[in-house]
């Protein structure tokens, strides 16, 4: 599994990160978890607002923190 975390270095996006992080190890999920700050990769996945998250290269959410419950949620968990 492969997530990204999409947005320019924010304080928001640094917490989403540690959220995914968290969620991914109380889960026991191997997964590669990516920070993409570059404006143009951004732009890419049609995301307007950040942070985003993407898993296997699909937004599941953007504009706003997610907690670490609903994180696991997109996980599947």
């Amino acid at each position: 599994m492969i997530i990204k975390i999409l947005g320019e270095g924010c304080s928001k996006c640094d917490e989403m990160f540690e959220n995914v992080k968290k969620a991914t190890e109380e889960c026991d999920i191997n997964a590669q978890i990516i920070k993409v700050d570059d404006f143009r990769e951004i732009v890419v996945y049609g995301v307007m607002t950040t942070p985003a998250l993407v898993i296997d290269e699909v937004v599941k959410s953007s504009g706003r923190v997610l907690s670490v419950n609903d994180i696991k949620k997109y996980l599947g968990i």
